[in-house]
């Protein structure tokens, strides 16, 4: 297995670009309990260019009805991108004065159930983040209403 730098670059223009709106290759999961860790998802894709087709555990769209639970779940992306030790993307928790643009952001309750997953676009002057659901295009996090937040940072991607 190599490696291949994550591109946050690619990652951010695409956050962007689909902030307010909708790529039609990958469902629209607002009726089905929101659509943030999809698009999260996607421009993490959008920066990595790999996915990682393990059945269950993996990280992958193809379409509804064949994904993993990590492109759409918060709870299972964060679980695939910090123990991922095979193909596709890789990263870390860490501080929020380490978090970079190209990173996630997941919001939670004190009692630990994270509901949210915020791209994050930019860090200074103020962290800003776009998300779906509730369409944000460079909002700033402080905007939010949450108890806690953990943030991710994409370390790299792995290939065959």
């Amino acid at each position: 297995m190599r490696e291949k730098r994550y591109n946050p670059a690619a990652a951010v223009a695409y956050a962007r670009r689909w902030a307010l709106s909708r790529n039609k290759a990958y469902y629209n999961f607002d009726k089905l309990g929101g659509d943030c860790t999809n698009f999260a998802s996607q421009c993490i894709f959008a920066g990595s260019g790999v996915m990682n087709y393990t059945k269950t555990f993996g990280w992958y769209y193809i379409s509804l009805q064949n994904r993993a639970p990590a492109w759409t779940g918060v709870e299972y992306l964060y679980n695939f991108l910090v123990s991922n030790k095979s193909v596709g993307p890789y990263g870390h928790e860490v501080d929020k004065s380490e978090a970079m643009p190209g990173d996630i952001v997941q919001l939670g309750t004190y009692a630990g159930d994270f509901y949210h997953t915020p791209f994050i676009v930019a860090v200074k002057p103020q962290i800003l983040i776009c998300a779906h659901s509730n369409d944000a295009l460079n909002r700033p996090l402080s905007s939010y209403d949450y108890d806690v937040a953990r943030f991710v940072h994409i370390d790299g991607v792995r290939i065959w």
